[in-house]
């Protein structure tokens, strides 16, 4: 199937177009560009995260690799059999996912971590996209409060329905089950906020989901 996708050079979010020019300038081997989605269409897991880490996926090209929330989430999809391999924060390790794909919910590398709304917004179509490609049974994980909410509106379900909470399961209409997780960002690590025991219990409850 194919996905709308965002062009290497996307201009549709100004601020973030010119942030990925003086990225590029900046540092000039980096992917620089819109990072796209990792995984089979149709994988029985989807993960949904904010957006590229500037010395992760946007100098990497691929999501989540290249800094510390990669270790911890590529580390628990390792142990509950959503990836085979080993990470090694570089995608040419020859790690791959199985029965598990990843996407954001904003493709380009913010400055300071942060999207505004309007930036959510633009880039709202490519996850609409990804939704729409997936099956309609199975489990989708959303890694933070933005990805929670940017899911819910891509659905056209009122944000109000779905509290967002660590650990919370919510049943959508179409059989799916989406479950919320703190994002593993280092800054929810270091703050005790989300343990690496809490996140493996989060995909550990994943694979049982899809057993």
């Amino acid at each position: 199937m194919s996905l709308p996708t965002p062009a290497h050079d996307c201009p549709v979010c100004p601020r973030l177009a010119a942030f990925r020019a003086a990225n590029a300038a900046a540092y000039p081997s980096f992917f620089n560009s819109p990072v796209p989605s990792w995984g089979d269409i149709g994988a029985g897991l989807l993960i949904i995260g904010l957006a590229p880490g500037l010395k992760g996926a946007n100098q990497t090209g691929r999501p989540f690799t290249g800094d510390y929330a990669g270790d911890t989430l590529y580390g628990a999809l390792l142990r509950h059999g959503f990836a085979h391999g080993t990470y090694g924060r570089s995608p040419d390790d020859g790690m791959v996912l199985t029965g598990c794909r990843i996407a954001n919910a904003v493709r380009c590398v913010p400055p300071e971590n942060k999207p505004t709304p309007d930036e959510i917004n633009r880039c709202r179509p490519f996850l609409i996209g990804e939704l729409e490609a997936q099956p309609k049974t199975g489990v989708i994980l959303a890694l933070g409060t933005i990805a929670h909410q940017s899911l819910l509106r891509s659905l056209g379900i009122p944000v109000a329905r779905f509290k967002f909470a660590h650990g919370a399961e919510h049943r959508l209409a179409d059989g799916r089950v989406l479950i919320d997780s703190y994002h593993c960002s280092r800054y929810n690590t270091n703050t005790g906020r989300l343990t690496e025991a809490m996140f493996d219990a989060v995909i550990a409850r994943c694979r049982a989901l899809l057993a």
